[in-house]
């Protein structure tokens, strides 16, 4: 979920490694203030390289009917024409450009172009770039070939994995934000992978933030327990698994209370089916972070994150987490440590971990202690350090094969 916009200004008390600054074009068809993790990530690493003094050209679908091209220190948008994406209510695709791209690249040649999302907008900047013979990077971040199924288009599965990974295979580097996403990956015939992780605001997000006047207006008495989720109310988030957990752990803790945070398709079905649930909507901000840290229990039983920064947001509020093992749960929880893992797809594990946490809150308020603890160690400096070197890394391959390829056809003096 997005955090607010007015956490994204990026002190300047850690400079660059970089010695020069480079003009990045970056292309992506989710941008704040659309809430979700890619558009978050994207936003605060868009700042940080700003506060670095890079130059940045960022191109995207129109939002609105009042969003218009502007340009600020250190930063152009522009935008470009976008449909609704079907059952993503808020976001848009972003139609094929490629004609305009080549004019603004010619005019405005950016050292690299980073492509963040796959679709129509960003086939037509990869296009154009390698005409132009300007570097390519790009952003793994949604496993659109996994939510396909979700949607009735699961026949659609292996010509989007294909797609995707010809699409990514084209870039001189694609960034993934896990080991074992890149070693999947690897499997599947994408090359030139680099982990950038991801990272958290333990400032916004912080089991300070627990508010007792919230939890009393959701029912709940100071020693109850409260199984939070936060994410899109969507096949794709497996939130049958939720409701399953939800209900062994009540067997055990009859008070137990479910709140969960987001909109989606299938919220009036969850609705129907939950009618003593808390659904809070869409949260953002200090908002969103007093939510986390009002709760206790964390349940996030999604198949189809490449990250999952609400692991990261959830544990640094201090809670404990239950989750499959794989993507950021698996990079940053150590079992029973500092939260729970399933083995990945096993329900029966995932909602015997909920059942038996339920009665322990003295067990939870552990594991959300050691969960504060390890988030602490994932701050955010670090991953725009890693994205910036390995931007700059490319760039400066690319200088030096332009410089080789003039030497050897320079005209030799007779």
């Amino acid at each position: 979920m997005l955090a607010s916009m007015e956490r994204l200004a990026i002190p300047l008390d850690s400079p660059s490694p970089v010695r020069h600054a480079m003009r990045m074009a970056v292309v992506t068809e989710t941008y704040p203030p659309e809430v979700n993790g890619v558009a978050m990530t994207l936003g605060r690493i868009v700042s940080a390289m700003r506060a670095r003094e890079h130059h940045i050209q960022l191109i995207r679908p129109r939002q609105g009917a009042q969003d218009t091209d502007h340009a600020e220190p250190h930063l152009e948008t522009i935008l470009k024409p976008g449909l609704p994406i079907p059952r993503y209510q808020g976001l848009r695709m972003g139609l094929p450009a490629k004609a305009a791209l080549l004019a603004l690249w010619r005019e405005k040649r950016p050292d690299v172009v980073h492509v963040v999302t796959e679709g129509p907008l960003g086939w037509s900047a990869l296009s154009a770039a390698l005409q132009l013979g300007i570097p390519v990077t790009s952003g793994f971040h949604t496993n659109f070939h996994h939510y396909s199924r979700h949607y009735g288009l699961g026949w659609l599965k292996a010509p989007i994995a294909r797609y995707l990974r010809n699409f990514h295979n084209r870039t001189r580097i694609t960034m993934v934000p896990t080991h074992a996403m890149r070693d999947d990956l690897l499997r599947q015939g994408y090359r030139r992978l680099h982990v950038v992780a991801r990272g958290v605001d333990t400032a916004l997000f912080n089991p300070a933030r627990r508010d007792d006047g919230l939890r009393a207006a959701w029912g709940v008495r100071p020693d109850d327990l409260v199984a939070l989720y936060v994410g899109r109310l969507a096949p794709e988030k497996n939130l049958s698994l939720v409701m399953r957990a939800y209900a062994m752990m009540r067997t055990h803790a009859p008070s137990t209370k479910l709140v969960l945070v987001g909109n989606g398709p299938m919220q009036a079905e969850l609705k129907r089916a939950l009618p003593d649930a808390i659904f809070a909507g869409v949260r953002i901000g200090t908002d969103l972070a007093t939510y986390y840290a009002s709760g206790d229990v964390f349940l996030f039983p999604s198949l189809t994150e490449t990250f999952g920064n609400v692991t990261l947001e959830a544990m640094a509020s201090g809670l404990a987490v239950i989750a499959y093992d794989y993507a950021a749960a698996r990079e940053s929880i150590t079992q029973g440590e500092n939260g729970l893992l399933a083995p990945l797809g096993d329900a029966t594990a995932f909602c015997a971990l909920a059942q038996a946490l339920a009665p322990d809150h003295r067990r939870a308020r552990a594991l959300g202690e050691a969960a504060r603890r390890a988030a602490e160690c994932n701050g955010w400096a670090t991953i725009y350090t890693q994205f910036e070197q390995a931007l700059c890394r490319v760039v400066q391959e690319n200088e030096r094969s332009a410089h080789a390829t003039r030497i050897a056809f320079r005209p030799r003096p007779n």
